[in-house]
């Protein structure tokens, strides 16, 4: 085979590769309005009004999409937590197969521009429910699975997330920074499940979710 059809190959299984992928953006208050995420009798789910994203939703408690499964790829997301000490705990879950199981990439808005510089290094985390909870990996792996933001967000204002899931890596960029926040190498098993947005505590609010795989 000459160098030419090797190139044209290479060229059309990158192009099936791409054109294979689905972009898929959610209108999160439109999903919430037509019974199309999952929450449960805890969750208090309402749509944000608000004159920044009007297709936002505050929640408290995990919210899945409904008949949705992320294997691997890109996801998108613009959050808002808040500047409460120890309060305000905001992410994406995936790879779940139930309420309890499930991987997270999650904020902690109130390390982000927390004086002291050790406690900023909290500020973004990676962990597995139930395998490998922050507490675990803090004490087995310290500052491998959270790190800081640079620059870092104002607690209590929206910043963008970009997560992507490729095989065994993780890597997570905050407002579309080129390098990333957190990579670490994934330690969940399972390799599709549910996705669905995390928040602990006091509620927190997302916007703009857009998912590619």
């Amino acid at each position: 085979m000459n160098k030419k059809l090797i190139t044209a190959f290479v060229f059309c299984c990158f192009s099936l590769y791409v054109h294979a992928q689905k972009t898929v953006h959610y209108n999160l208050a439109q999903l919430l309005n037509n019974n199309q995420l999952i929450t449960d009798t805890s969750n208090h789910a309402h749509i944000l009004n608000n004159n920044v994203y009007k297709q936002a939703i505050s929640t408290q408690k995990n919210v899945w999409l409904k008949d949705v499964s992320f294997k691997e790829g890109t996801i998108d997301v613009d959050l808002r937590g808040k500047d409460v000490f120890l309060q305000s705990f905001l992410g994406i879950a995936f790879h779940a197969a139930d309420a309890n199981h499930y991987e997270l990439v999650y904020f902690r808005p109130f390390n982000f521009q927390y004086p002291d510089t050790a406690r900023r290094r909290w500020s973004l985390q990676y962990m597995v429910i139930p395998d490998y909870p922050y507490n675990k990996l803090r004490q087995e792996h310290p500052l491998v699975y959270e790190n800081s933001i640079t620059p870092p967000p104002k607690a209590d204002e929206w910043f963008h997330a970009t997560i992507v899931v490729k095989d065994d890596s993780i890597k997570v960029y905050v407002n579309h920074s080129a390098a990333p926040s957190l990579e670490v190498k994934k330690l969940g098993t399972a390799t599709n499940g549910m996705i669905g947005l995390w928040d602990d505590q006091l509620s927190g609010d997302f916007a703009n979710l857009v998912i590619k795989q």
